[in-house]
């Protein structure tokens, strides 16, 4: 028999309201109300359930509201519908009482071709209900309306049990546009669900297009766990320290590497040690061509000397003798030594060594300290001057003065890592304490000389800017495949910071340019960031001088603050966020939120969301794997997610360790176990012993063997 619609409405009925607040709504449960199982909206469904879904009519629509807590109370008597014999004997009767959250409002529509109700949910309450007002069950269709409400819900990533296992889609635009953390302890599934969000993504889009996808996804990958990740999708750049087969060789060479990361790196002082690091980038910068000539060289150098002729202080009219002479007795003996380097210009450098000599030996200007050091009085501006011009008209006569007017010292312009060093020696050389430049440079040559950074950082020096933005970021169409993939994870950790900030930064401004010269039109690209605790993490802004760590933060910071308007998207995936740069996590409009029991970590995600909405946090800490909850600005409204599968193969390899199944050899299927070792294979690879290397030890040991027995 058909109800008719009041009839219908009233057996949804499950309880009355007994208390309104701009937070909270208490209701009273009718007896006839369901206690573990609910038939009354066409199929079965648990109720009540804590973070379930009610309905309160209202004047616009119907209340959407969710179940904070459920409790008993002792009534002396049954409140039941329909019986007012108070008369009766009876015993206490628990009567069930629960606590709503309000969240939106669902609004009816017109029906659909099938001639079924359509709902819309929107967020946000303008009138409550009051006092008495009837609590119903949503029906599927309605529970549906809720979960799945929203425009442009492109991709499904999962089911929400709480709702029917309605399907929960997301619209890219609002989860990749305005940064999403996946957010959860080790183990709970954040890994798999970035997978899946990337994936799920990807295939959307290809079968929208019917085509490849023009999408730009870049993995930083700190654990090596999603090189095979995405192998079935197609073109899938890998980039690792060690190249083998599907893996190319990591590039971040040290040219693209602005003044800033070089002051971390070489942890360049900043008083004394980053203006001249930042001259001597910006002067090698200015030459495009790496590989120097000798006449480049010398007027290179020359110029370096007039530069800081020029450069020095006045005091009035005249050069500051304490500072300026012993900077004209290093320009001596450079100059002495750039004779016989360049002797075709051996007259024309002994004219200029001369020049400076006699301003060294003007009549009264140095003079005998107590200590028995040479001192120098002022030098006055005339006779400097005219030292300048004779290094002017020697720097015309062999094609001019450079690094006067040229590129900043943060353009990724290529120069030569070891002519840099020396060209750093030489300035600092310059200086009246040059001694306090030895760990710099020392710092620079170091990391040269370390193979395993060398590399990274110089490995193939007819790498363009082009090339590089084509293989790490996408060719033009994303022809060259949607998904990079950047294993961090044999980086040596002096440098992992610096390497991880550089690519960041080069995305973000390479994005920036991008949109100038394209009038205003953004190329959508998303940075993924694992173990964003480590990389992302709060540090100290008063610090004298900033390590790679704050560098690196602060690249993440000016993304998550400037990203969006220039395209980029940024994907944070933490076990730790209460570690997290607070910049950073706040910039985030979306959250996927798998299990938390640490309690630092649970307060800071319940600041994330209003005091009204915080009942759903209280899963955090008892999430089964898979489960997440879904909030912010990628959803109407904070969602339970069962996150879809993925297959073994599509998973990345981050699975918890399988002791018991090598301690006894067998796994759950009863399958063998074995798990061989061979440490002289792993010192090898470790103590980067070629293979050349190894077939002669072996020579050496077969050689051995009759001395032996």
């Amino acid at each position: 028999m058909t109800l008719s619609p009041l009839a219908f409405a009233d057996s949804l009925r499950i309880g009355t309201v007994d208390f309104v607040s701009p937070d909270e709504i208490k209701v009273l449960l009718d007896i006839e109300a369901p206690d573990g199982v609910a038939l009354n909206t066409g199929t079965p469904r648990a109720f009540p359930r804590v973070n379930g879904y009610v309905l309160i009519p209202s004047d616009n629509g119907q209340l959407v509201a969710q179940i904070e807590w459920i409790t008993i109370e002792r009534s002396p008597y049954p409140k039941r519908k329909g019986m007012q014999d108070f008369g009766l004997v009876d015993l206490p009767f628990p009567l069930r009482k629960m606590s709503l959250n309000p969240l939106g409002v669902l609004a009816q529509g017109s029906k659909n071709n099938q001639g079924e109700d359509q709902y819309r949910f929107s967020r946000g309450v303008e009138s409550y209900p009051t006092v008495g007002d009837a609590v119903l069950l949503p029906t599927p269709t309605q529970l549906r309306a809720i979960v799945e409400s929203g425009d442009h819900r492109h991709v499904k990533i999962g089911t929400s049990p709480l709702a029917a296992n309605a399907e929960v889609k997301i619209d890219p635009d609002r989860l990749f546009g305005r940064h999403l953390a996946v957010l959860g302890n080790t183990g709970s599934g954040k890994s798999c669900s970035v997978a899946g969000l990337i994936r799920w993504s990807l295939e959307a889009a290809e079968k929208k297009r019917g085509a490849k996808p023009n999408a730009r996804f870049i993995v930083l990958d700190p654990n090596g766990e999603y090189a095979k990740t995405f192998q079935d999708l197609g073109d899938v750049r890998v980039y690792a320290v060690e190249s083998s087969e599907g893996i190319e060789q990591l590039q971040v060479p040290l040219w693209f590497w602005n003044s800033a990361e070089w002051s971390a790196f070489t942890q360049a002082s900043e008083k004394a040690q980053r203006p001249l690091l930042r001259r001597a980038l910006r002067e090698m910068r200015s030459s495009t061509d790496v590989t120097e000539d000798a006449i480049f060289t010398l007027r290179r150098k020359i110029s370096s000397i007039l530069i800081t002729l020029k450069a020095q202080l006045r005091n009035g009219d005249n050069y500051e003798g304490w500072k300026f002479g012993p900077k004209l007795q290093a320009f001596v003996e450079d100059l002495e030594t750039y004779i016989q380097e360049f002797s075709t210009h051996g007259d024309d450098l002994e004219l200029l060594t001369n020049q400076v000599r006699a301003l060294l030996n003007r009549p009264q200007q140095t003079y005998r300290k107590q200590n028995g050091q040479t001192g120098y009085n002022d030098f006055p501006a005339t006779a400097v001057d005219a030292v300048i011009s004779h290094f002017y008209g020697f720097l015309t006569s062999i094609g001019g003065i450079v690094y006067q007017e040229g590129p900043n010292e943060d353009a990724p312009l290529p120069f030569n890592g070891a002519q840099f060093a020396d060209h750093l020696e030489t300035l600092a050389s310059q200086e009246s304490n040059s001694q306090y430049f030895d760990f710099l440079i020392m710092r620079i040559r170091t990391m040269l000389s370390d193979s395993r950074i060398k590399q990274i950082v110089t490995g193939m020096d007819d790498m363009s800017l082009v090339d590089w933005l084509e293989n790490h970021i996408g060719d033009n169409q994303a022809s060259n495949g949607s998904v990079t993939v950047i294993d961090l994870s044999l980086v040596p950790a002096e440098v992992v910071h610096i390497i991880t900030a550089v690519i960041a930064r080069m995305t973000l401004e390479s994005l920036q340019r991008y949109r100038k010269l394209n009038h205003g039109k953004t190329l959508p690209t998303v940075l993924v960031m694992e173990e964003a605790h480590t990389f992302i993490k709060r540090y100290k802004e008063d610090a004298e001088s900033a390590n790679s760590a704050a560098i690196c933060c602060q690249v993440f910071e000016k993304i998550a603050r400037e990203g969006r308007k220039f395209g980029l998207g940024l994907v944070l995936s933490s076990q730790r966020p209460s570690e997290l740069s607070p910049t950073v996590l706040s910039q985030c409009n979306s959250y996927l939120l798998h299990r938390i029991s640490n309690d630092r970590d649970q307060e800071l995600v319940h600041k994330l969301v209003p005091d009204n909405l915080r009942g759903l946090l209280r899963d955090l800490p008892s999430l089964p794997s898979r489960h997440a909850i879904l909030m912010g600005w990628a959803s109407e409204l904070p969602v339970l997610v069962q996150i879809n599968a993925l297959s073994e193969a599509h998973r990345p390899k981050s699975d918890d360790p399988d002791f018991w199944a090598v301690w006894s050899g067998k796994d759950n299927k009863g399958e063998a176990v074995e798990r061989t070792v061979n440490w002289k294979k792993i010192a090898d690879d470790w103590q980067q012993v070629s293979s050349e290397d190894k077939q002669l030890n072996s020579d050496q040991e077969v050689a051995n063997e009759p001395t032996r027995k």
